[in-house]
């Protein structure tokens, strides 16, 4: 363990902050729900983007995100497609707006905006996406908990720790019992103070974060000079052509090996089955998790908008920097670093942990984990955020105690979080590892998501009865394929799973009449989405000849493509910048520059038209 007093000094002032955050933002969050759950819709958009932000900075992904830089070079920047992370350029250019003028409280509220209160499906369409709201946090939550595991045990290996426990632990859950303690703090300060104390934690964690990121890119920068990185042909290039081309076999062998177990060697249909599933996630708009909330939370749409466009650009240059930081010392000193797992196999997830734990300083080490830690808590509290406001709000309010004083509900959010917690921890217990949760949420979980929630938005005959079938029909089928796909195997089936619940969500529509033509009309002269909304504006016009619908389809999806380009820039110029390749990085600089310009014009300032 080469952890010093003062990297435990850093990292023991920084859990205690948390605790005393949790206590200090006590009293301002038991005010009532909306204070507790959304910060009373007063927070300023740039501290809920770097909230957002923070929260996207975990841990598990960052592990996951260095060995794909490690392995695939450039390529990698297009590999994150699969969450899909240029969802926030469609919530940046219209979606947040969208969602945020319902004025809800979580997603599932937000459905009575659309399909009303009574009527056929309405319950059923309300169940299902409390459940899938649940599934996916739970998910999230066992995801932060196995890679927070595996992060501390690089630093403090069992064998240290062993003799003080008053009990054996296998050597598969020894990350686990790492990953309790540290919970232990980030479920205290989310509890207790909410999403105030939630927003501050971020802040403070992202300060951290900043600073450790750029220290690590200085390091990295500086062991590089006089020297050059062995990697295979093409490591250097972001583009590619049908197959991925890149052989590690006489540098790491072990590499080759990952790629095939990845499956991404025919890198172009890869792309472009990640790209087809990625638009139609996108359109879908948020899932209902942390995201969604901090949209609620904002306190108009405008700032709805700048909000998610916020998060890109305060997250990736910061990010990457961190990555490709430590991918550069990980190639460089690959032969003193154990990847071997406990299980002894090869896990190149362990680049970050090690790169960390041999090449920072005193001091440095001490502020790199606390910022890492940090992002594991905020991702952490900012989930179980989400699901206390599912279950308090949509569960216990709406057919428990609709009566509760503000002293029940904060009783019961309380008990709720402690439960959500314990739950999240023990399906931790029960992943196989960091990866395998990452396949089950983007690929099967959110998989069934898609289909119903883009009709949502953009086809008025679509009903409370089309949502319940296609959002059940979508997350069983794409459960039971699960069983049988695994990786990027269920990319390829995804088509079949839109399809699957596409079908039910139609079928489903038409079962049942349409939804209350007064519940149609107000949702859409306030949402003022574009799509097949004509019988309903035909309807408002008759009784607003003023009232314009919205012709925006077209510059919204123009400044999508901008916004995409935006950030890739975003996420390629600090790879550039730290391995020293210059034009390459003017050209991106360059492009960045122009595709800012034209987005003051098209986006900032139209952000009230429509």
């Amino acid at each position: 363990m080469r952890l010093h007093l003062l990297d435990l000094l850093i990292i023991a002032a920084y859990l205690l902050t948390t605790v005393f955050i949790g206590l200090w933002y006590r009293k301002k969050a038991r005010e009532d729900k909306d204070s507790y759950l959304l910060g009373g819709k007063t927070l300023p958009w740039y501290k809920l983007g770097l909230s957002d932000a923070s929260d996207m900075f975990d841990i598990s992904g960052t592990m996951w995100m260095v060995s794909l830089c490690f392995v695939y070079g450039m390529k990698s920047i297009w590999i994150p497609w699969l969450w899909p992370v240029f969802n926030q350029v469609f919530l940046m250019m219209y979606l947040s707006r969208w969602l945020r003028r319902s004025n809800a409280s979580t997603g599932a509220e937000w459905l009575a905006t659309r399909f009303g209160t009574r009527g056929p499906g309405v319950a059923a369409s309300h169940q299902v996406v409390i459940a899938f709201a649940l599934l996916s946090c739970l998910g999230f939550l066992a995801y932060g908990f196995v890679g927070l595991g595996k992060f501390i045990e690089i630093f403090v290996p069992w064998t240290l720790v062993k003799d003080y426990v008053p009990f054996a632990v296998a050597p598969q859950y020894v990350p686990h019992m790492y990953g309790i303690v540290f919970t232990l703090f980030a479920m205290f300060y989310s509890i207790i103070g909410g999403m105030h104390s939630i927003v501050l934690g971020d802040l403070i964690k992202y300060a951290i974060m900043t600073v450790a990121c750029l220290a690590i890119a200085v390091i990295a920068y500086l062991e590089l000079q006089g020297k050059s990185l062995n990697v295979p042909a093409g490591w250097y290039n972001p583009f590619f052509g049908q197959r991925l081309d890149l052989d590690w076999s006489r540098i790491i062998g072990q590499v080759n090996q990952k790629i095939d177990s990845d499956g991404y060697s025919l890198f172009a249909t890869f792309f472009m089955m990640m790209a087809f599933k990625g638009v139609f996630a996108s359109l879908a708009g948020p899932a209902p998790n942390y995201d969604m909330q901090k949209i609620l939370s904002t306190r108009s749409p405008e700032e709805a908008s700048k909000m998610s466009g916020f998060v890109s650009i305060i997250l990736l240059p910061i990010r990457y920097s961190l990555i490709v930081g430590l991918t550069i010392l990980g190639l460089l000193y690959y032969d003193q670093m154990n990847l071997v797992a406990p299980n002894g196999t090869m896990d190149f997830e362990r680049i970050l942990p090690e790169a960390i734990n041999r090449f920072l300083p005193v001091g440095l080490m001490g502020l790199v984990l606390t910022g890492l830690l940090g992002a594991f808590m905020g991702t952490f509290s900012g989930t179980v955020n989400a699901a206390q406001a599912y279950i308090v709000n949509d569960i216990y309010l709406k057919y428990i105690n609709p009566h509760s004083s503000t002293g029940q509900i904060m009783s019961i959010n309380y008990l709720v979080g402690v439960v959500v917690v314990a739950v999240g921890v023990l399906l931790g217990f029960l992943a196989k590892d960091v990866n395998s949760v990452l396949q089950w949420i983007v690929s099967a979980l959110y998989g069934g998501y898609i289909a119903s929630n883009v009709l949502k938005w953009h086809w008025w005959r679509f009903n409370a009865t089309g949502f319940f079938w296609g959002m059940l029909t979508g997350i069983v089928s794409a459960l039971v394929a699960s069983r049988f796909f695994e990786g990027v195997e269920f990319l390829y089936f995804f088509p079949v799973l839109f399809a699957l619940s596409m079908a039910g969500s139609v079928i489903g529509t038409y079962l049942s009449p349409p939804t209350d033509v007064e519940v149609l009309k107000a949702f859409y002269r306030n949402v003022r989405p574009w799509g097949f909304w004509g019988p309903i504006n035909a309807l408002v016009v008759a009784e607003d000849p003023a009232f314009q619908p919205n012709r925006n389809f077209r510059l919204n999806m123009f400044n999508v493509v901008l916004g995409i380009i935006a950030q890739l820039c975003l996420t390629i110029l600090p790879m550039y910048l730290l391995l020293s390749q210059k034009l390459p990085m003017l050209v991106a600089l360059a492009i960045l520059a122009v595709v800012v310009t034209i987005l003051k014009k098209t986006w900032w300032n139209r952000l009230s038209d429509y």
